[in-house]
């Protein structure tokens, strides 16, 4: 008898349901019957159902205010059970608290997934203005520093499955959206050794940010450093803020056995 392909052993009502919780993501934090039914191009019952059952164990609650649905607290707790199983973030975070009492900025610690950077971990500051950390959230790879510093050392291939297909999103005027020119800029942080996210995805935030490398020499993720544009000028982030950020990434890298 052949074996099967894995693919022939999925159970359709488990995808439905899988997909249904992926529509919560990025900056939508509720949806209703309704929408998901449009999104999901299911009937409105079968939605209703898949929400129920999703409610019972957790993975969804309901606002009864709004009487639309959000993510449960269920999603949270397997969420952090994967970070915590993670060595990258074990072996990252007293290299990230001490990198904050060093430059008293914020500091993240982020991987590359599905064409965009994902902030696993965060050590804030205790400055009044600072940037709000966005563990979770997923960002373009192109205009960030995390980002930017982990397509650089791809090849041109594996780089276009990075870009944008068609046309590269504008977020602010410093965002960089002809390819020639950006691929220029990516070579140059892979010679250099980091990338810094100058106000290219939110007006009055800049960032800098070193790769982490494991045992195989691969690039497994990115450290970084975060704050007010104010705070980092050119001075600072030569003589202080890039130093920091890339010694942080070599100790973590050293940790996960790069040599």
């Amino acid at each position: 008898m052949a074996k099967k392909e894995k693919a022939e052993y999925l159970i359709q009502a488990v995808s439905h349901a899988l997909d249904l919780l992926e529509q919560f993501h990025g900056e939508t934090d509720e949806l209703g019957v309704t929408e998901l039914s449009k999104r999901l191009k299911l009937h409105k019952n079968n939605v209703f159902r898949l929400l129920a059952t999703l409610e019972a164990r957790g993975y969804i609650e309901q606002n009864r205010v709004t009487e639309n649905y959000r993510l449960g607290l269920k999603t949270l707790e397997l969420g952090q059970t994967f970070i915590r199983q993670m060595g990258l973030l074990r072996q990252s975070k007293p290299i990230l608290e001490a990198l904050v009492k060093e430059c008293n900025e914020t500091t993240y610690v982020a991987i590359l997934k599905d064409f965009n950077i994902i902030y696993l971990d965060a050590v804030e500051t205790d400055m009044t203005v600072r940037v709000v950390p966005r563990v979770g959230s997923r960002l373009p790879a192109y205009c960030t520093a995390a980002g930017k510093v982990q397509i650089a050392h791809m090849s041109d291939e594996e780089l276009e499955n990075y870009l944008p297909p068609r046309e590269i999103k504008q977020y602010t005027k410093n965002t960089v959206t002809d390819r020639d020119l950006l691929k220029k800029q990516l070579k140059t942080i892979a010679e250099q050794g980091y990338a810094i996210d100058n106000e290219e995805l939110d007006v009055g935030v800049k960032c800098v940010s070193a790769p982490i490398r494991d045992y195989t020499r691969r690039i497994i993720g990115a450290v970084s450093i975060s704050g007010p544009s104010m705070r980092f000028t050119d001075e600072r982030l030569e003589k202080e803020l890039i130093p920091l950020v890339t010694k942080a990434a070599q100790e973590i890298s050293s940790k996960l056995g790069f040599q």
